[in-house]
C-alpha cells in the first residue's frame, strides 16, 4: 500500500544532509512511486552540480575497493560524496545483495558520505533502471561527487558511459582483461583507465598492452582527450590521488571544450526517451486482450496488413487517445 509523503519537507531534509530523507527519496524512485513526478519536479532546480564518475570493469578487478579509496580521497578534500553501488539482483526477492555496502563499511558512519546499494532487477547494461533518478537525488541532496559502481557483469557494462560525466575502466593483471576490453568495447567508453592490483606480476605488461590497444583505436585530433592509464593498489590506497588528479584533469578538459554540457544534455535526452518508451510500453501492455490489438493481429495473419503498418496504427491510436 502506497502512503503519500510530504515531498517538499522530504527534499528540504535531504538538502540538509539527513540520510533517512535521501534514502526515502531513492526508495520512491526505485519503487516507481505515484509521487515520483512530484519528487523529480522538486529536485530539478536543485540538481546539476555534482560530478558523476562511473566505475566499471570485469568482476574481481577491485571496483568496490577502488570506489572506497576514491571516497576517502574526496573526503580528505572536503567533498560530500554519494555512492550508488549497483548489485546483482537476488533471484528470490529482487533486492540487492549489499556486498558493496559491506566492503565500504569504513565510511558508514561518515555524515559526508551516502552509500546506496541498488538492485539491477534484471536490467542489462550493469546499471539499475532507476539509476539516473537516484543520481539526481544525490546531486540535489548536496553531494559534490557521485560515484556509480556497476554490477560487474563484463561485456554489458558499457551503459555507464551514458550515465556518467567521466567513465573509469578498471582492469587487473592476470585476468585476461586486455582481450576482454577489446571484446566488450570498453576501449571506446573509458576516459580514465586504472590498472588495479599493480603489486601483482604482470601489471606493467597489462598497462603496456592497454596503452598499445588504445593507440591502435585512436582517431583523435590535436587537443582531444587521451585517456591516461593509472596504476593503483586500491587496497592500500596507493595511486588513488593520481586517479583523482586524472579525473579532475578530465573534468577541466570537458568544461574547457564544452563536452561536459554535451554529455549532460545527451544523458537527459536518453532519460526522457527511456521514460517515454517505458510509458508507451505500459500502455501497450494494457491493450493485451483489447479488441484493437486483436483486430490488428488478425489482419496480419490474414495478410492484409504487415507488422510495421500495424505498429504505426497502434502508436497513432495511442497518441490520439492521449
Amino acid at each position: 500500500m502506497n502512503v503519500d509523503v510530504d515531498v517538499p519537507t522530504l527534499v528540504e531534509q535531504a538538502r540538509a544532509g539527513r540520510p533517512r530523507a535521501v534514502a526515502r527519496l531513492i526508495s520512491l524512485v526505485e519503487g516507481a512511486s505515484p509521487q515520483l513526478r512530484e519528487v523529480m519536479a522538486a529536485l530539478a532546480p536543485l540538481a546539476g552540480h555534482a560530478y558523476v564518475v562511473g566505475l566499471t570493469g570485469s568482476p574481481g578487478v577491485g571496483k568496490s575497493t577502488s570506489t572506497s579509496a576514491l571516497v576517502s580521497a574526496y573526503r580528505r578534500a572536503g567533498k560530500r560524496v554519494g555512492v550508488l553501488a549497483v548489485d546483482p539482483s537476488s533471484p528470490f526477492s529482487g533486492g540487492a545483495l549489499l556486498g558493496d555496502r559491506v566492503r565500504m563499511s569504513d565510511h558508514a558512519s561518515d555524515p559526508g558520505v551516502y552509500i546506496r546499494s541498488m538492485a539491477t532487477r534484471g536490467h542489462l547494461g550493469g546499471l539499475a533502471w532507476a539509476a539516473p533518478q537516484a543520481i539526481r537525488v544525490l546531486d540535489a541532496a548536496g553531494c559534490d561527487v557521485v560515484l556509480v559502481e556497476t554490477v560487474g557483469v563484463g561485456q554489458s557494462e558499457v551503459e555507464i558511459a551514458s550515465q556518467a560525466d567521466t567513465s573509469v575502466v578498471l582492469l587487473a593483471p592476470g585476468m585476461g582483461d586486455g582481450i576482454q576490453a577489446a571484446k566488450a568495447g570498453i576501449l571506446e567508453i573509458g576516459d580514465v583507465y586504472v590498472v588495479n592490483k599493480a603489486d601483482r606480476d604482470g601489471a606493467d605488461a597489462t598497462a603496456r598492452e592497454l596503452n598499445h590497444m588504445l593507440g591502435l583505436g585512436e582517431s583523435r585530433g590535436p587537443g582531444d582527450w587521451r585517456p591516461p592509464i593509472v596504476k593503483t593498489v586500491a587496497a592500500r590506497g596507493q595511486g588513488t590521488d593520481e586517479v583523482v588528479e586524472a579525473l579532475e584533469k578530465h573534468r577541466a578538459w570537458m568544461e574547457e571544450h564544452g563536452v561536459l554540457a554535451e554529455r549532460r544534455t545527451a544523458r537527459a535526452a536518453h532519460e526522457v526517451e527511456s521514460i517515454a518508451v517505458t510509458a508507451l510500453r505500459e500502455r501497450i501492455a494494457d491493450l493485451r486482450g483489447d479488441r484493437r490489438l486483436h483486430a490488428l493481429a488478425e489482419r496480419i495473419v490474414a495478410g492484409s496488413l504487415d507488422p510495421y503498418a500495424a505498429a504505426d496504427e497502434l502508436v497513432t491510436g495511442l497518441t490520439e487517445a492521449s
